[in-house]
């Protein structure tokens, strides 16, 4: 079939592909997996071009990186232009302006009625963990709490802090003392009797009882909360429980981090995502999105909280280095002159009217939910069971991958499909790619049934 966007000319791999995925195999070990079994040539905007000429639509986003797009014309210039003058000073040797005014910036647009401070790191999961260290350092409490089905990472801390087994944390154990793992609501597989109210009060009662069988309140330093549920399928609390365990950790004197590294930067059409729920959190973590595919984190707080670590006891070698500032500050500029938190709204709007047809149309959808353009479909063997589909799922990414369209897996079961397009994508490429991705559906089912 012609199409305006995605053109598949080789088999995947194609024959420049296949020659690289056997060094890759050669070189690179088993641990590092891959989604698309080809090589990328070059990208820009929603789409990226393999080594063999062939040209996908992106629904992935380099999980949740590429917000403004594949090299956006403004950060590449940002980035050559700081190139041209200095690569790399360490901010604990000389320090440079970008940084101070990429701080500066990022405090001002988080969410806090109150004074703020800015500290950049290297990665997500180094965000976590340094958030953590500020948390125990302020309120000289050791405990943490994160939720079940939570992702924060694959450092100690951050595997010590995710609430899902496979893969993350099978055989790699022992991992860090005191932390503890509060449940999360999961409203697509709350009981069929309780009412989402009802079960948002159940989960939360259950959260005080942790206090009482678990850990005593006054020796937690701080809860750790994704807005958004990426790994486990985009799970969406409700704002009613979202308050409800911010207002516990005010009662208890317990800091409440937002893990906000795959939800920040538009993708669910704030800036930040807890500003759906109307809680300030004391300490926000930031990655992904914020520099467009620079690496660079960040920990964004309460300026007594940032304050408590004495100089030298955060820091690193590359943390906030020179690049991911610009590149940071360029994505800023691009987020307000694009209006992509608007955007993201939009696309999110498109994607669930295009989702809802494709619920009526295929039994093999359970769900379908999202926030802004972080939406993502169920798949089960049966709607009464909501028995997962893990098959149907990887063979869904699997057509989809063979006509042009790169998507990911999710999920608590490993049966979710998850979009994270850039926020740049046209209209005329977000609808071939959800017409894609319905094709790649009816193709599975076809097959299933034959």
């Amino acid at each position: 079939m012609t199409r305006q966007f995605a053109r598949i000319q080789t088999e995947l791999p194609g024959p420049k592909a296949k020659e690289l995925l056997e060094r890759r195999h050669a070189a690179v070990p088993h641990g590092s997996g891959y989604g698309v079994p080809t090589f990328a040539e070059s990208a820009k905007g929603a789409l990226i071009k393999d080594v063999d000429g062939n040209q996908f639509i992106d629904f992935a986003g380099a999980i949740g990186v590429i917000n403004v797009g594949h090299s956006h014309d403004e950060i590449v210039n940002a980035l050559h232009d700081q190139v041209d003058k200095f690569i790399h000073t360490g901010f604990n040797v000389m320090m440079y302006d970008s940084y101070i005014e990429l701080s500066e910036r990022i405090a001002a647009l988080a969410p806090g009625s109150f004074d703020k401070k800015v500290m950049f790191f290297n990665s997500g999961a180094e965000a976590v963990e340094n958030a953590v260290k500020i948390a125990k350092k302020y309120t000289g409490r050791k405990s943490i709490v994160s939720f079940s089905g939570g992702f924060h990472g694959r450092t100690l801390m951050g595997m010590s802090l995710t609430g899902k087994i496979h893969p993350y944390k099978y055989e790699y154990g022992p991992f860090a003392p005191e932390i503890y793992h509060a449940p999360f609501p999961y409203h697509y597989r709350r009981p069929e009797e309780m009412s989402k109210k009802a079960y948002n009060d159940f989960v939360l009662k259950q959260i005080e009882n942790f206090f009482i069988t678990e850990v005593d309140p006054k020796l937690v330093a701080a809860f750790v909360m994704e807005p958004v549920q990426g790994e486990s399928g985009f799970i969406v609390p409700d704002k009613e429980f979202v308050q409800g365990v911010y207002d516990l950790c005010k009662k208890h004197g317990i800091l409440f981090i937002a893990d906000e590294i795959q939800t920040g930067f538009g993708r669910t059409g704030k800036y930040f995502a807890m500003e759906h729920y109307g809680v300030e959190p004391d300490l926000i973590t930031i990655s992904k999105s914020m520099a467009a595919g620079i690496p660079i984190s960040g920990v964004i707080g309460r300026e007594e909280v940032m304050d408590s670590a004495n100089a030298g006891e955060l820091g690193g070698t590359y943390n906030g280095s020179p690049l991911g500032c610009r590149a940071g500050l360029a994505v800023l500029d691009v987020m307000e002159n694009e209006n992509l938190n608007e955007r993201a709204e939009n696309i999110g709007e498109t994607v669930l009217k295009h989702f809802e047809k494709m619920y009526d149309r295929f039994e093999v959808i359970g769900d379908y939910r999202g926030l802004g353009a972080m939406c993502a479909l169920e798949f089960v063997e049966d709607r009464n069971t909501k028995e997962p589909a893990k098959k149907v799922t990887g063979q869904v990414l699997q057509a989809a991958h063979k006509r042009g369209l790169i998507a990911l897996k999710a999920g608590m079961h490993d049966n979710v499909v998850r979009l994270l397009m850039p926020l740049v994508i046209t209209d005329e490429q977000l609808e071939e790619g959800l017409t894609i991705l319905e094709e790649a559906i009816e193709e599975v089912m076809a097959e299933v049934k034959a």
